[in-house]
């Protein structure tokens, strides 16, 4: 008979416990191997593909993509030894494949497939096993998937009777449709509780959904110019397509959750600086045309970021972090320098891990690799925890400066303006030079004003005169 094993949701890193299925890459029936591409979730943090960790047949998907899964809860079953011979008993059948049979009518398949086994009970609680079995996430991102029992899988969002536009209770919106159907009517913005089914047992399907996105595209005679965006992709419209809803999930639910603990948890203050820069940009062109950095990309971000590092090492006290439930003040002796970057998924802030290690060409180089795998949605989870301190990059954007809020558990973050010629005092003279305004915001909790003062000025020293970080270097 097959040999059924299942495949749970695994821990993609640093402590997380959930994530969202994007894109399976295989399909039931599909012939697998150990380490081929199996699907593609999204966590709070990034996207990650997982690999395949059994040879054999795809059985059945557990869960479909759009639905939000517990780490150890099943996704998948296989069966690992094909060859076998069929069981001849009424075996159980698997609850996907249930569905599926249910609401599309068709015959059923020649054998059935045996559900995966139950998860064996838990040891009493006193057994050294349990202890050893029961510490840490249980679940690993390569492999064989998760211990049995180590965590239970959240009720799916898509399910066949689950609500649809934000409904808490079920019963007040039971639509009855396919997870593909679901998927469908979400990428047309069409509101499942809004169409009148046409299948059997009042099940919604595929051409429902495409005829009430047609009424809702005649009922809206003027297109929205913004409807076409990558953002709404995932929303669905309750008015005929004036306006789009999008659920909060992974890196945007991720942002907003940070942002108001931070907000008002941390009492901000923002310190201001305005710098001549001239000699940056001087040195950022000199090392542009220096063939020992003509294999990364020089930008006037890497010697801020290499002047904030100067700073750090003068001032180490700004280097620090609030633990409120022990009450103390942690200070680091190391930097994990936070670049914020804006991404198609929302923005992040993954680290350079100890950035002040690094010489200018190795600093160089981790910003460029750090910025391509944000821009490609690639970013490991394990570089966006840990960060002590950041930066956020505003001057590409044309914005002078702003106020930023602190990445949770950091004590600062320093914004970088926009550099602009400007007239300007130089030498007892009126000179066009290149100037930017630096703004530093701070936990006050730890950080006095004067220590947030000095070591602004720090910064805007070494980027008004670069051989200054030779001294203090």
């Amino acid at each position: 008979m097959p040999t059924i094993e299942t495949f749970h949701m695994p821990d993609a890193g640093e402590g997380l416990t959930e994530a969202d299925i994007v894109t399976w890459r295989v399909a039931p029936g599909d012939t697998v191997e150990v380490n081929q591409p199996l699907l593609e979730i999204e966590t709070a943090k990034s996207l990650v593909e997982l690999p395949c960790p059994y040879d054999g047949v795809v059985v059945a998907l557990l869960a479909a993509e759009g639905d939000t899964v517990d780490v150890g809860a099943p996704i998948a079953t296989f069966d690992v030894d094909p060859g076998g011979e069929a069981p001849v008993d009424d075996a159980p059948v698997a609850q996907d494949a249930v569905v599926t049979e249910a609401v599309e009518g068709s015959a059923p398949p020649a054998a059935p497939v045996a559900q995966a086994p139950a998860a064996p009970e838990p040891a009493p609680a006193s057994s050294p096993a349990t202890v050893a079995e029961t510490e840490g996430s249980g679940a690993v991102l390569v492999g064989y998937g998760v211990r049995a029992g180590s965590a239970q899988r959240r009720e799916r969002r898509d399910g066949a009777l689950d609500p649809i536009g934000g409904a808490e209770d079920a019963s007040e919106y039971p639509v009855l449709a396919k997870p593909p159907v679901r998927k469908l009517a979400r990428d047309l913005g069409v509101d499942l509780t809004t169409v009148t089914p046409s299948g059997p047992g009042g099940l919604v399907t595929r051409e429902d959904v495409e005829q009430a996105s047609q009424a809702n595209s005649a009922r809206s005679l003027a297109t929205y110019a913004g409807d076409d965006q990558p953002w709404l992709e995932s929303g669905y419209s309750k008015d005929g397509g004036r306006s789009t809803r999008v659920p909060v999930r992974s890196v945007r639910k991720r942002t907003a959750e940070a942002m108001v603990k931070s907000a008002f948890t941390a009492p901000h203050v923002t310190v201001f600086h305005t710098a001549d820069v001239t000699e940056t940009m001087t040195l950022v062109k000199r090392l542009k045309a220096d063939r020992e950095f003509a294999d990364v990309r020089v930008t006037p971000l890497l010697i801020v970021a290499k002047a904030l590092l100067l700073a750090v090492r003068r001032h180490p006290e700004i280097n620090a972090s609030w633990d409120d439930e022990a009450q103390e003040i942690v200070y680091k002796h190391f930097v994990n320098l936070g670049i914020a970057a804006s991404t198609p998924r929302g923005l992040l802030v993954p680290n350079i891990k100890d950035a002040h290690r690094l010489p200018l060409h190795e600093l160089a180089a981790s910003l460029g690799e750090l910025t391509a795998l944000a821009r490609e949605n690639r970013t490991p989870p394990s570089s966006l925890t840990g960060g002590t301190i950041s930066i956020t990059n505003v001057g590409p954007l044309g914005i002078d400066t702003g106020t930023p809020i602190l990445n949770p558990g950091e004590s600062a973050i320093l914004a970088f303006g926009a550099i602009r010629e400007q007239p300007w005092v130089h030498e007892g003279e009126i000179k066009i030079r290149w100037v930017t305004q630096l703004a530093l915001s701070f936990d006050h909790r730890l950080v006095d004003g004067e220590l947030g003062a000095r070591v602004l000025a720090d910064v805007g020293r070494v980027m008004s005169d670069p051989s200054q970080g030779l001294v203090w270097g």
